[in-house]
């Protein structure tokens, strides 16, 4: 597949005219549009320095994290504690030389989280990209899920999926029974996002209609402590 990076019109429209931002934008406003303006520029950057090397590079640079932790309740600081950062990628070359090293799925212990997100971008409910937002999850039988992981990363990487600016990553979460895809969006008011996502997803995985896709907010995760007990939607 085709991961090289499409920079979009609008993002160079505005780092390269600082004034129209100030003239259309109070200080709060700005102050987001000038810090989008400098990650668009950093991008730039080092997507020009990999062209230059020779490389592929990817719209986004991605993490991958780990969880291993004692089954139980959750609690903010030892979560956070036992998140640990596996290693980052930002060309097609990069991530073919880290996931090919990756364990499978199929061998990972229960419980164990698997994560992929944009850099920046803690995998914790918590964080301030993903606080007003919330994600879709997929259940799966544990003999398929590794491939339906492998699809969904690779869409993932490529920005395959609709909305993907809204996107901030995805997990995969080994239990005992199942196993459960999730992805994570910025923001869960965006009933046309949330919903475009849902279809982009099915859509990418060949999801068979018998699987059920539920939708949970971030803030009611937190309310009550559950990643995916209460969900508030199905499609």
């Amino acid at each position: 597949m085709d991961f090289t990076a499409e920079k979009k019109d609008a993002e160079n429209n505005t780092a390269n005219n600082p004034e129209n931002v100030h003239q259309s934008l109070d200080s709060s406003q700005l102050a987001s549009a000038l810090d989008s303006s400098n990650t668009n520029k950093e991008t730039e950057e080092r997507q020009a320095r990999e062209l230059k090397a020779g490389l592929h590079p990817l719209k986004n640079k991605f993490v991958f994290w780990y969880t291993r932790r004692t089954p139980g309740v959750r609690n903010q600081t030892s979560y956070e504690d036992n998140i640990k950062k596996i290693v980052d990628f930002s060309t097609v070359e990069g991530f073919w030389v880290c996931y090919c090293h990756l364990a499978r799925p199929s061998s990972l212990p229960s419980p164990t989280d698997l994560h992929l997100f944009k850099e920046g971008i803690r995998p914790l409910w918590e964080d301030s990209a993903n606080c007003n937002g919330g994600k879709w999850i997929i259940r799966f039988k544990k003999v398929v899920s590794g491939r339906f992981w492998e699809d969904l990363v690779l869409a993932l990487v490529g920005d395959q999926l609709d909305y993907g600016d809204n996107i901030c990553g995805a997990v995969l979460s080994i239990r005992f029974n199942e196993d459960i895809l999730s992805v994570w969006n910025r923001n869960a008011s965006d009933h046309q996002a949330v919903m475009a996502l849902r279809d982009s997803i099915k859509r990418h995985l060949k999801l068979p209609h018998s699987y059920v896709m539920e939708y949970k907010p971030h803030d009611a995760s937190l309310r009550d402590n559950s990643s995916y007990r209460n969900t508030w939607l199905r499609g």
